[in-house]
C-alpha cells in the first residue's frame, strides 16, 4: 500500500521508518506532489521531510502539504515527500528527544518545543525565525462541549465543578492540549481576582468529576462522542469545529473568560543538518504563514495568525472578552515545572482526589 503513493517510501531511511513505527501514533507517509517532473524520480532530486505534530492538526496538514509540495517543485524542480507522525504532544516531544528524526515539530504548546531545545536538538531563538517573530503558527481557545439540548444547562467553567456534572478532558501529563484546558480552569479563578488556593480548590472539584483521562485530545473527543462518556467535554475550539465538520454536530460553549491557546512551529536543527534538509524544512515553515496555508488552518478550526486571514474569518472566530495568555502565569518555563512536573500541583491534586 505504501509503495502506491507516488512510490513514497522509495529512499526512506530504515531508521526513519522504524522510528516512526515504534512511537505508535499515526503515520501518513509520502504525501507529495504526485505530478512529478521528468527525471525527478532520481533521489538526488527528491527531498524527504518528517513532520511530527499533535493529533488534531492532521486534517490541516493533509491539505497544506500538497500545496507546498507543488510550489516547491515549481520553484526547485525537486519532489518533496513527507512522513507524518501524529499523537499526544507530550508523547511526540519525548519521541523526538529519544531519537525520532523529525525535521519539523508542530506541537500543542511552546513548553514541548522548549523541551526539545533543552535536549540540544533545537537552537535557541527558533521563535524569531518565523514571519511573525513569535513561532506561533495558529491559535485556539478553550470550549465546553455539551450533550444535545444541553440537558445539564452548562454555561461556563463554574458548572463543571457541580456534583451532577461528569467531565471529559485529556491527561495533561501526556497531552499538551490538556495543559491548556487545565490552565484555562486555573486562570478562570486567578484572572478574576481569586487566589491560587482558591484556584486549586476549584480545579480539584472539576477533576473529581473526570472519570477517565484519555492520552490526547483526539481520544478525549472519541470518549465523549463515540463512547458517550460524560456530560461535558473540555476541549479546544478547533477540535470541536473539526468534529462538527465530520458530522458530530453537538452544542458547545465558548467561555468569555478564556486562554489563548498558542501553537508553535519549529525546525529541528540537529536533524535537518544531519539529513541535509534545512533549506526545504525552513521553506515549509515559512509557507505555513502564507494566506493559502493559514486559510487551511482556519477551515478546520484553528484561529489564524496572519492579519489578512484573521479578517476573512472574523465571523467564524469571535473575540473573547477576557482572554489571558500563558505569559500571564510566567510562561511555560515556569508553568510546566510548577503544575505538571512529577510531584507538582497536578500530581498532588490527583493524589488528593484518589485519597478522598
Amino acid at each position: 500500500m505504501w509503495l502506491d503513493i507516488c512510490n513514497g517510501w522509495k529512499g526512506t531511511s530504515l531508521k526513519s521508518f522504524i522510528s516512526l513505527f515504534l512511537v505508535g501514533v499515526s503515520l501518513s507517509g509520502a504525501i507529495a506532489a504526485c505530478s512529478v517532473s521528468p527525471g525527478s524520480s532520481n533521489t538526488s532530486e527528491t527531498k524527504e521531510l518528517t513532520l511530527v505534530s499533535y493529533a488534531v492538526t492532521r486534517a490541516a496538514y493533509e491539505k497544506i502539504i500538497p500545496l507546498f509540495a507543488k510550489e516547491w517543485q515549481e520553484k526547485t524542480g525537486q519532489t518533496v515527500r513527507f512522513d507524518q507522525s501524529y499523537g499526544g504532544s507530550g508523547s511526540q516531544t519525548r519521541a523526538v528527544i529519544d531519537g525520532l528524526d523529525a525535521d519539523i515539530v508542530a506541537l500543542a504548546l511552546s513548553a514541548d518545543t522548549l523541551q526539545i531545545q533543552e535536549a540540544g536538538l533545537i537552537q535557541p531563538g527558533w521563535e524569531k525565525k518565523t514571519p511573525n517573530g513569535d513561532g506561533i503558527v495558529h491559535r485556539s481557545v478553550g470550549v465546553i462541549v455539551t450533550r444535545k439540548g444541553n440537558p445539564k444547562n452548562i454555561k461556563d467553567w463554574d458548572d463543571l465543578a457541580r456534583d451532577d456534572v461528569s467531565v471529559i478532558t485529556a491527561n495533561p501529563k501526556t497531552s499538551g492540549g490538556a495543559r491548556w484546558n487545565y490552565m484555562a480552569l486555573w486562570g478562570k479563578v486567578t484572572k478574576t481576582g481569586g487566589t491560587e488556593a482558591q484556584a486549586k480548590d476549584f480545579v480539584t472539584k472539576v477533576y473529581r468529576n473526570v472519570p477517565v483521562l484519555p492520552r490526547d485530545a483526539r481520544e478525549a473527543t472519541d470518549a465523549f462522542f463515540v463512547q458517550k462518556q460524560g456530560d461535558a467535554l473540555i476541549n479546544y475550539e478547533n477540535e470541536v469545529i473539526l468534529a462538527k465538520q465530520q458530522g458530530q454536530n453537538l452544542p458547545y460553549v465558548v467561555p468569555e473568560i478564556n486562554i489563548s491557546i498558542d501553537n508553535p512551529i519549529a525546525v529541528v536543527d540537529s536533524y535537518v543538518d544531519q539529513r541535509g534538509t534545512r533549506e526545504v524544512a525552513e521553506a515549509f515553515v515559512q509557507f505555513l504563514f502564507t494566506p493559502a496555508a493559514q486559510r487551511e488552518f482556519a477551515k478546520v478550526g484553528f484561529r489564524p495568525v496572519v492579519p489578512e486571514v484573521v479578517a476573512e474569518f472574523a465571523d467564524t472566530y469571535p473575540q473573547i472578552s477576557n482572554l489571558f495568555t500563558i505569559d500571564d502565569f510566567g510562561g511555560w518555563n515556569q508553568v510546566s515545572p510548577k503544575f505538571f512536573a512529577d510531584g507538582a500541583i497536578f500530581d498532588d491534586m490527583q493524589a488528593n482526589i484518589a485519597g478522598r
